[in-house]
């Protein structure tokens, strides 16, 4: 019993038999660098904005991204002397973009098209914001629009029908999209739609504080552009993250794809930010209020056939 109850070397003290190879040492902790690269790897970015090539020349086509992009929303904003007639035409040209890559590319409506696509190694195509003047001040076009497969729109100016519209947006589950109006605007829109508001292009650095705490409550993502800056556009990011959470920051898009997003996030991992709130930059933010948005329309649509 003596035998039993005396100390014996553990496994990790006994040393290696002669001729036998040492245990391997660990591996050393991953770099920022490489951390950045292994979440964007699991995590792809959904962009808020992407323009049109200006041709669809086949030997240019897929257009040049990142290789970091899981999906985006193409822009339809147009000239006001476009009006419908060159949005439906960037409709039908973005249509055309994606039926000539269907290697690469994937018409997505909803949510769960967006993971579709993601999980059968495409990029998710969404179609939208279209530009405010090219509503025509008209429900019905705003409707048509929606049936076409838009899935977000721009409003730059509040008046009546602004706040019609974004009512009708949330019956129908179309983001309102915040780039380039006032803060005014803002204000009163925030103060209207039930669903979370979108900045596909934001710029924060022309927003007060409070105005970025109103974004916060409501919900909404800041997609900021990603420039060949990373520690200048980690500062927007970090402000945003301060005023309006952590929840509310996104990726607009960047201005050099070859270079793509690991800079930006090796930078911000070095800033402290977690793996959680990476993910939510990448796509876990805009995912959640468009999701918030699509369940918002059904429940919408639900209630008057319940009543």
């Amino acid at each position: 019993m003596a035998e039993l109850l005396d100390d014996h070397p553990t496994l990790s003290t006994v040393p290696a038999a002669a001729g036998e190879p040492a245990p391997p040492e660990p591996p050393p902790p991953l770099d920022e660098t490489s951390r950045a690269r292994a979440v964007l790897a699991a995590q792809p970015v959904v962009e808020g904005h992407t323009e049109l090539p200006l041709s669809l020349d086949p030997e240019d086509l897929p257009p040049v991204r990142a290789a970091e992009a899981g999906a985006q929303f193409w822009s339809l904003h147009v000239d006001a002397d476009e009006g419908v007639i060159g949005t439906l035409r960037r409709i039908d040209a973005v249509r055309a973009l994606v039926a000539a890559c269907p290697e690469d590319l994937r018409l997505a409506h909803t949510t769960s098209e967006m993971a579709d696509a993601r999980n059968c190694g495409r990029v998710a195509a969404l179609l939208g914001p279209v530009s405010w003047t090219a509503l025509g001040a008209s429900a019905a076009t705003l409707r048509a629009y929606h049936a076409l497969g838009v899935r977000a729109v721009g409003l730059t100016r509040f008046d009546r029908f602004a706040r019609d519209a974004v009512r009708e947006m949330n019956r129908l589950g179309l983001a309102v999209d915040l780039s380039g109006a006032d803060q005014d605007t803002v204000r009163r829109a925030l103060a209207v739609t039930r669903a979370p508001a979108l900045l596909t292009r934001a710029a924060p650095e022309g927003l007060p504080d409070d105005v970025l705490g109103l974004l916060g409550e409501n919900g909404a993502v800041c997609m900021v552009t990603v420039t060949d800056d990373p520690a200048a556009v980690a500062d927007v990011l970090d402000r945003v993250r301060t005023e309006a959470g952590a929840h509310c920051v996104g990726v607009s898009h960047t201005t050099a794809p070859a270079v793509g997003y690991v800079p930006l996030f090796a930078e911000l991992l070095r800033r402290g930010w977690t793996a959680q709130e990476l993910v939510g930059l990448a796509h876990g933010n805009v995912t959640r209020a468009l999701r918030e948005t699509e369940f918002l329309s059904r429940t919408n649509r639900i209630r008057p056939a319940a009543a």
